[in-house]
């Protein structure tokens, strides 16, 4: 089916919505095939990547650490991250699928934002954790002991699980004025609840838990970041600045890499900008499926202890030789 036609569209526009259709990559219609191999070696990688970053902390006792586990947690949101988003992909890859029957998609919809919530809860965490240990380097083990990483950790899933199990739910019971065309190649709440009827207040609702959580984390995030710009600031020595800036050059990449397509997107639904599909369904698959690719490159590279650690797990001989 490389064109959604108006009958198939009509028999879906039903008050509950049965099926929602999913739109592909424009241009491609002719010959899915050709970008399974992008999507497949981008996913092979992620799953690569973070696989090899989760090992690495879960193996190495060194590694247990705050930073540490937050950075675990993060590798494991991008992993669900990439995997939920897979299905529906790989369908319309190989197959030219757009159907979705409305229980999966809302099943798709709802693992989405728990991941994608749980990555922006993460990397607000680890923000706190380096505002934490260069503005009070002295009472940082202190504060931040197991017990309180515990319950942070704790704290997330409960914020993930708690902000979005009502979703589904509501959006399975609202009626449905418009036909069931989703703007993405995957199920996404602002494109489901913009098909739901006006009067809807489940709409409403869902809209305001999704926009509270992915709203209020940047801007405490880049506060935090105020704060440590202010005590860099008053570090004596540029090579003291230097070194504790680089410990947050990586996270400071990866808020940047998961925040800015994001926002993009916002602003581009909320002005009702002319911009092309295919770039805006370019940026939806650069907002999800990029920073689960680029993390681990980020901190593998910015962070010696892990790349150290990582070149004595996979080269024992050669890095006990060049010590």
């Amino acid at each position: 089916m490389s064109i959604l036609s108006t009958q198939e569209i009509s028999n879906s526009s039903t008050s509950m919505a049965p099926t929602f259709l999913l739109v592909g990559l424009p241009g491609l219609e002719a010959a899915p095939s050709w970008w399974t191999v992008p999507l497949i070696t981008v996913y092979l990688l992620s799953a690569l990547g973070n696989g090899t970053i989760l090992w690495i902390i879960a193996l190495e006792p060194t590694l247990h650490r705050p930073m540490y586990f937050f950075l675990f947690l993060l590798s494991v949101s991008d992993v669900g991250l990439a995997t939920v988003l897979m299905p529906t992909l790989l369908g319309l890859a190989f197959a030219d699928v757009h159907a979705v029957p409305a229980s999966a998609c809302l099943l798709q919809m709802f693992f989405v934002h728990v991941f994608s919530v749980m990555e922006s809860s993460v990397l607000l965490a680890m923000a706190f954790d380096r505002a934490m240990a260069i503005c009070r380097p002295l009472h940082y083990p202190a504060l931040l002991t197991n017990g309180v990483i515990s319950k942070i950790g704790m704290a997330i899933a409960f914020r993930c699980l708690s902000l979005h199990l009502p979703l589904p739910f509501l959006l399975a019971h609202m009626p449905y004025c418009r036909p069931p065309v989703l703007t993405h190649s995957y199920c996404l709440h602002p494109d489901m609840a913009r098909l739901a009827c006006p009067e809807a207040w489940g709409a409403v609702y869902s809209l305001v838990v999704v926009l509270s959580a992915m709203a209020l984390d940047p801007l405490l995030i880049f506060f935090s970041y105020g704060l440590i710009g202010r005590v860099l600031q008053g570090v004596g020595s540029t090579e003291d600045r230097w070194k504790a800036g680089q410990t947050c050059a990586a996270h400071l990449s990866a808020v940047l890499l998961f925040y800015i397509p994001m926002i993009l997107l916002a602003l581009i639904d909320r002005f009702k900008l002319p911009l092309p599909q295919a770039a805006h369904t370019l940026l939806s698959y650069v907002h999800f499926l990029l920073p689960p690719l680029i993390n681990p490159i980020l901190y593998s590279v910015k962070m010696k202890e892990i790349r150290e650690k990582i070149l004595k797990r996979v080269l024992p001989t050669k890095v006990g030789c060049s010590q």
